[in-house]
């Protein structure tokens, strides 16, 4: 499965179009890991506990889109973006969607 951000593949075309296809999860913070933030934020630096969370999120979002894509028949996405929105006090959720085709060689 090709995915991109593009509205094109390099060296294929689109043949289908098969619609929007999107994956989410919806992530909550740990509290134990809310503390050890604050200490982070005290002396600066990268919080990677929630680097960690928030790319295991990416990567399950991506996984369920792409299955969507591969039920209705696509081996390519396009036009691949990323949202994010607050869904209650200490929970994110985080949405990648797109435009899943069929593409073949030029």
């Amino acid at each position: 499965m090709i995915l991109t951000t593009t509205e094109h593949i390099h060296g294929k075309k689109i043949v289908k179009t098969l619609g929007l296809v999107k994956g989410n999860t919806i992530r909550a913070r740990h509290i134990g890991r809310d503390i050890a933030a604050v200490f982070r934020n005290m002396v600066g630096g990268e919080i990677t506990d929630y680097t960690k969370m928030l790319a295991e999120s990416r990567e399950q979002s991506i996984d369920r889109m792409t299955a969507q894509a591969k039920e209705q028949g696509a081996n390519a996405i396009t036009m691949v973006r990323f949202s994010t929105s607050s869904m209650m006090q200490n929970a994110a959720e985080l949405l990648v969607y797109g435009t899943a085709v069929v593409i073949e060689d030029e």
